[in-house]
């Protein structure tokens, strides 16, 4: 009896390493990686996140050294959020000459002067209330009158010397009001990486330790709905519209569906945050002994390059280059 064989054998293109690494169709390195940081005035002691172990708040006194040692680990690209103890109803210390904000983007370009320095543009961590803007007298977020603050903390941050901005807050027309005001004020140069699509996920539960929020109620009716994606799509389509640079999905591994769907829509470069909910989960079940944590990252990291992620915001941006430096890693790039 004769038995059909196979005519193509895909098996042949995974027969070794180096025929896997000639075909292999994804790749990331150092370059793709931004590294998120969490800076608080007042320490006297960085303080390590229990929801996120690893991940540490910083004192103001050591953002240099720590700047210093990332960029000797051959990372280029750091978005530095503030922990402030100046808060009030509108966060206005993000504009103020010498407010948080404007001292670590300050300290950041002393330290490291070819460090790309990409701020969170935000107010939740500036707010005695903990929403992301202006509040109304009834508990809602107010747009406009946001966006218009947003814009004066945009051109601060430029002023002191970010390269790229990274507005979070979810107002409508927040885009085009910081391109604006940024232009009219001579930083034309000064990108703008928009969290197009940020949906109101509970994946941000260790954020909140980071950043020791003071959120009273949810931000469900400003942050994207996780049920919609052609709603989803819109936004990002707005953000390009307005002169956004890079279009950022977050979080990251529940939705790489619209990550491949942002890659088809637009011909911008497509970033992606993997954010505390996702590193928690990967870190703690590592702990445990459920996962092997670097094969894991590696195969997180490769997921969001295949879905089209050009870019990747992640807690692991330090770990990954000390794994790589020690050779605890390969690389996967080519």
């Amino acid at each position: 009896m004769t038995t059909a064989h196979p005519l193509y054998r895909p098996r042949r293109l995974r027969r070794s390493t180096a025929i896997r690494q000639m075909v292999q169709e994804n790749f990331f390195s150092l370059n793709d990686l931004i590294h998120p940081i969490f800076i608080e005035e007042g320490l006297t002691e960085a303080v390590q996140l229990k929801t996120l172990p690893g991940v540490y708040r910083y004192p103001e006194t050591d953002l240099a050294k720590e700047v210093k040692e990332l960029a000797d680990l051959g990372i280029k690209y750091i978005m530095p959020f503030g922990i402030s103890h100046h808060k009030d109803a509108i966060g206005s210390d993000t504009w103020k000459d010498e407010g948080l904000l404007v001292r670590m983007i300050r300290t950041i370009r002393e330290a490291a002067p070819e460090m790309v320095i990409i701020p969170d543009i935000c107010f939740c961590e500036y707010t005695d209330h903990g929403h992301c803007g202006v509040l109304c007298e009834h508990g809602h977020v107010k747009n406009d009158e946001t966006i218009e603050n947003l814009a004066r903390q945009a051109v601060a941050a430029a002023k002191a010397g970010a390269d790229m901005l990274a507005p979070s807050a979810m107002m409508d027309g927040q885009i085009a009001a910081m391109r604006e005001a940024l232009d009219a004020a001579g930083y034309e140069h000064v990108g703008i990486l928009a969290h197009a699509i940020k949906f109101a996920s509970a994946f941000y539960g260790p954020f909140r330790e980071a950043v020791n929020s003071e959120l009273s109620g949810n931000r469900n009716e400003y942050q994207a709905d996780y049920a919609n994606g052609r709603t989803a799509m819109i936004e990002a389509e707005l953000d390009e519209a307005e002169g956004a640079d890079i279009l950022m999905v977050k979080p990251g591994t529940p939705y790489l569906d619209l990550v491949a769907r942002l890659r088809q829509q637009t011909n911008l470069p497509v970033a992606v945050y993997q954010v505390g909910g996702e590193y928690a989960a990967i870190k703690f079940a590592s702990m445990a002994g459920a996962l092997d944590e670097k094969a894991i990252v590696k195969e997180t990291m490769i997921g969001f390059k295949r879905a089209g992620a050009d870019v990747i915001v992640s807690y692991y941006t330090k770990q990954i280059a000390e794994w790589l430096r020690e050779g605890e890693i390969d690389s996967l790039s080519r």
